[in-house]
């Protein structure tokens, strides 16, 4: 019998926390016109009794900066990271910090004034940012800190401005701006094709790369009004059997394979992890679960961690608002008990 590959990543296991997920323009900021709230210790607190080791900032380089002042970063927001970064250390959690919109790049709306991949101006604010947090950090070991540089790059193509050359360049131009300013951080990449396709080219790099558990969209996106008509008005749910943008009806087999290509890249000593998993609340209850302990019970198998969008909102264990849950009060909050005990046993 062949023993599996150990994934060099640690099978890290949390949430994906959105203090700074989007720029709040409504609440002022001194400079740049947007100040979020800061992360809360109590997410940080609970995550931990909980069991689990691991939080992922997705954030907007609009909270601390803006288009027209790429190479400025407002202090009083980027201390909010680092209370962040603190409250990780305080109750041991790994914390990871993304640039969910980059410089000249965001898989959400509103498109950014320059392309990252192309353009030269963006790459340099890009790596600018990146240096600042490796200078800001340094001496933070990397079992507690982690960089995960741009969220799901698309799928390369001409109409989406990129091709796979344009982006292992991007990569190997930020990579090496961490790590003069910090030799020994570590650094994830998304995958391509929003964070479903690995990246095999930059595995002389050393560093690790993210995957998602999103797919079938027919389930994880049920009627999610940003992902446009088709998501509208898919079918509703089943597993097996769900759709995802014109494929085959897709079942466990399917979701394997899928996750056979992350397996290959440990296989090559590269470290993996699900940055992101989940369902949106308009999937029906029993129906998300079934599937979602198919794809934890994979990425189990392979060693690979997850980190669930949301922990709040309309994808996490606290107010999700679905119609067909008995929550439970935690602290004023509406706990989905069953989707914690599901994330617990893996």
């Amino acid at each position: 019998m062949t023993t599996p590959t150990t994934n060099p990543l640690p099978r890290w296991r949390g949430f994906n926390l959105l203090e700074k997920f989007t720029a709040d323009d409504r609440s002022g900021s001194v400079r740049f016109g947007c100040r979020n709230p800061p992360f809360r210790d109590e997410d940080f607190r609970w995550i931990a009794d909980w069991g689990f080791d691991f939080v992922r900032l997705p954030m907007s380089y609009r909270c601390w900066s803006a288009p027209e002042r790429w190479f400025e970063m407002d202090e009083a927001v980027v201390a909010d990271v680092d209370d962040a970064v603190g409250l990780g250390q305080r109750h041991g959690l790994h914390v990871c910090l993304n640039l969910h919109r980059a410089p000249g790049y965001c898989v959400n709306p509103p498109a950014e004034p320059r392309n990252l991949w192309r353009d030269a101006d963006a790459l340099r604010a890009f790596c600018h940012h990146w240096e600042a947090f490796a200078r800001r950090y340094r001496g933070i070991a990397s079992r507690q800190l982690s960089f995960d540089l741009v969220n799901e790059p698309p799928a390369p193509s001409e109409e989406r401005g990129l091709s796979r050359e344009d982006h292992e360049r991007v990569v190997r131009a930020a990579v090496a701006a961490i790590r003069a300013a910090d030799p020994d951080r570590l650094i994830i990449i998304d995958g391509l094709a929003w964070g479903n396709e690995p990246v095999p080219e930059v595995a002389d790099l050393g560093i690790a790369q993210s995957c998602r558990g999103y797919l079938p969209f027919g389930i994880s996106h049920y009627r999610a009004p940003w992902c446009g008509d088709a998501c509208m008005s898919a079918p509703v749910p089943s597993w097996p059997g769900a759709w995802n943008w014109g494929d085959p009806p897709w079942d466990r087999t399917r979701l394997e394979r899928q996750y056979a290509q992350w397996a290959a890249l440990i296989a090559r000593g590269i470290g993996v992890h699900c940055g992101e998993c989940g369902g949106f609340k308009h999937t029906p209850h029993a129906v998300f679960l079934a599937w979602f302990a198919d794809l934890l019970d994979i990425l189990t198998g392979h060693g690979i961690g997850y980190a669930l969008w949301n922990f709040r909102g309309a994808f996490g264990i606290l107010d999700s608002q679905r119609a067909d849950v008995a929550y439970e009060d935690w602290h004023g909050h509406q706990l989905d008990r069953q989707l914690l005990d599901l994330l617990r046993a893996f």
